[in-house]
């Protein structure tokens, strides 16, 4: 019950059971949907609209595995058994479902891997 209400409250769904690393941030919150069985890495950043979620049939059935230092813009839709790798920007209105590798900037729907560099340098300031 408190869980709903705080949830309700935040606008923010986001399970205790989730595999979550240590710096993790919500910059703003609203509307944020990430599934149970999501594994996230270290030092990751998402903003409001955002949905990790799970794939309930075909190739990619399953959720998420994001890496390190992953920053997920508002609105972005990440889902199914996929592989976000560390230093990966994913751009705001995103819609992934496919793996990304590191080191790079991922933008669009249907989402597409635009630049592979240190994508989220002066995006995320703080480092645990």
């Amino acid at each position: 019950m408190i869980y709903r209400k705080l949830q309700i409250k935040y606008g923010v769904d986001l399970p205790a059971s989730t595999k979550i690393g240590p710096g993790f941030k919500i910059e703003h919150l609203s509307g944020i949907v990430v599934n149970p069985d999501v594994v996230i890495g270290k030092n990751c950043n998402i903003y409001n609209g955002v949905t990790i979620g799970k794939e309930k049939r075909g190739v990619r059935e399953g959720c998420p595995t994001i890496a390190d230092k992953v920053w997920i813009g508002a609105n972005a839709v990440v889902v199914g058994s996929i592989q976000i790798g560390s230093d990966v920007l994913i751009a705001p209105g995103a819609y992934v479902n496919f793996d990304v590798p590191s080191h790079s900037i991922v933008l669009g729907n249907p989402a597409k891997i635009v630049a592979k560099e240190n994508a989220t340098e002066k995006y995320i300031k703080y480092t645990i």
